[in-house]
């Protein structure tokens, strides 16, 4: 079952963490801001969406580093009820998709739910302020297929916001597998 994410919150300001990444260092949201903003994504390994979509991001994220505009990938799923999700297939899923930016373990999913993240893939983009600018996809797919070529929905957002400060007034929701909370 496919889940919707919320409209944006324009202005609404992020929430510091310190979650251990992939590569063993403690990260919190200072180590991830950018001179013109930052993007944080709720991924995770198994969900088809996100599986369906990791070229573009992987692509979108360095194209976003190049303007300054820095990001993080957070896991918060229960890895007891989804050990496809563990920490150590963490690190492989990083490694296997070259990953250019921190992957992290919400270990007790108190990261997920200040956000209010809902589903995996799930984008959060802040401009240099700390103020929530883009909660919307990736990109418009149908079956996990993209319908448009070119530039996503989310690199014009961000680069926007790292041009002007303002994300789009128009967005779309993202779409994914639910945030697997703890029973």
């Amino acid at each position: 079952m496919s889940i919707s994410t919320p409209i944006c919150n324009f202005g609404e300001q992020s929430y510091d963490f310190n979650l251990k990444s992939t590569e063993g260092n403690l990260i919190n949201l200072n180590d991830v801001k950018g001179k013109n903003g930052y993007l944080i994504m709720f991924i995770c390994n198994h969900c088809p969406y996100v599986q369906a979509v990791m070229s573009f991001l992987i692509n979108d994220t360095k194209y976003l580093e190049s303007i300054g505009i820095k990001s993080v990938a957070i896991m918060s799923n229960d890895t007891k009820n989804y050990p496809e999700d563990s920490f150590e297939n963490m690190k492989k899923f990083a490694k296997e998709h070259n990953f250019s930016f921190p992957y992290l373990y919400d270990e007790r999913q108190e990261v997920a739910k200040k956000y209010s993240a809902v589903c995996t893939p799930d984008f959060f983009g802040y401009n240099k302020n700390s103020e929530l600018q883009y909660r919307g996809r990736i990109l418009e797919a149908r079956k996990l297929k993209p319908v448009h070529p070119g530039d996503t929905e989310l690199k014009r957002a961000m680069k926007l916001i790292a041009e002007t400060g303002k994300g789009p007034q128009e967005q779309y929701p993202s779409m994914g597998c639910s945030i697997k909370w703890f029973k």
